[in-house]
């Protein structure tokens, strides 16, 4: 993903505005590309450095251990079926990121402003309410 915004000259705008207050809601990769470090990557990986955390890559297997749980998330009055394709872990959460849910100890949904990183594939889940919250906190929609 970096290599591509790279080549499409949008990476340094795409740090920009994420830092500058632009929602984003990063998925899986996206977590990793929101990420301050990333503590196994590539040598040519870039992270945007937009939410203070260090993560690992892969961190929850490879793909053939990929695997679905219910985790419970704040604000959400039952468990999401969480959908983990060779998810990326969270090893380190700075003190501006809130970790809005967490699987055996680590992070896996965090938040700081307008926004959202997901370890998980909430798109795969058949349940929108992640989206819908998403939407509505960075004032794009009404949550109704």
């Amino acid at each position: 993903m970096s290599m591509l915004l790279e080549r499409s000259q949008m990476l340094e705008l795409l740090r920009v505005r994420a830092r500058a207050g632009l929602p984003v809601f990063g998925t899986c990769a996206g977590l990793i590309l929101m990420a301050s470090e990333i503590c196994d990557g590539r040598d040519d990986q870039v992270a945007l450095g937009v939410l203070d955390m260090t993560v690992e890559r892969n961190g929850y297997g490879r793909q053939i251990d990929s695997f679905e749980t219910d985790i419970e998330i704040t604000g959400l009055d039952t468990p999401f079926h969480a959908v983990f394709i060779r998810s990326p872990v969270v090893t380190r959460l700075g003190p501006d990121v809130e970790a809005l849910a967490a699987l055996d100890g680590n992070p896996v949904l965090c938040r700081r402003g307008p926004v959202t990183v997901a370890a998980f594939h909430p798109e795969l889940s058949g349940d929108n309410r992640l989206h819908r919250r998403w939407l509505s906190q960075a004032g794009i929609v009404d949550a109704h």
